[in-house]
């Protein structure tokens, strides 16, 4: 999705400030809930680790990075392409970046109440699924901006290129992706959990 398709100059810092408050207004609503639902702020065993790769562990998503993070700059991708999509011109890029960030600040809270985790745990390989740390939550949001950000600049081939590419990194690397997740959330595929557990 190339910078020209768009009237708004990704230089207008102006914009750009307005963006980036809003923004930041929005995740520490986000926060705020989260920490009124009971979520803990960093994983409960009292390691400050930046990153775990232990997808079938206590730790998934509990310190600040995992490999579900790979999944959320997807999330921008297509929320910048989805928002494109829906507003093209009608909105500038960065009123779609509040309305993407404001969805992703949505879902972290969304994903954390015990429906969806229960949902996860029964129906994906995320048997040991506890929900998000608050932080794990900020770098989810924090990777989505990026994944924004990312298909801002990329051509649309480029965007394509970059999902379908980390998705098969990760349905190589975990046995899960983002489309993966959302077809085992939706509509649980027996076949497909037997192989994630394998």
């Amino acid at each position: 999705m190339t910078p020209g398709v768009d009237q708004q100059s990704p230089n207008d810092w102006r914009l750009w400030r307005r963006a980036a408050l809003v923004s930041l207004v929005l995740v520490i609503c986000g926060v705020l809930v989260l920490a009124g639902m009971g979520r803990v702020w960093w994983c409960s065993c009292g390691l400050l680790n930046l990153w775990s790769g232990e997808t079938a562990s206590m730790h998934n998503s509990q310190h600040l990075f995992d490999a579900y993070s790979f999944t959320h700059v997807l999330h921008g991708i297509g929320f910048y392409g989805i928002l494109w999509l829906l507003l093209g011109k009608r909105a500038s890029r960065s009123s779609r970046f509040i309305l993407a960030i404001g969805i992703e600040s949505v879902w972290e809270i969304i994903e954390n109440t015990s429906l969806i985790i229960e949902r996860y745990r029964e129906t994906t390989i995320s048997l040991g699924y506890y929900g998000d740390s608050i932080f794990n939550s900020l770098a989810d949001i924090a990777a989505c901006a990026l994944g924004f950000g990312l298909a801002m600049w990329l051509p649309v081939w480029g965007s394509v290129v970059l999902f379908f590419g980390i998705e098969g990194f990760l349905l190589w690397w975990i046995r899960d992706s983002l489309l993966l997740n959302i077809i085992m959330l939706i509509w649980p595929l027996e076949g497909v959990k037997t192989w994630q557990g394998k």
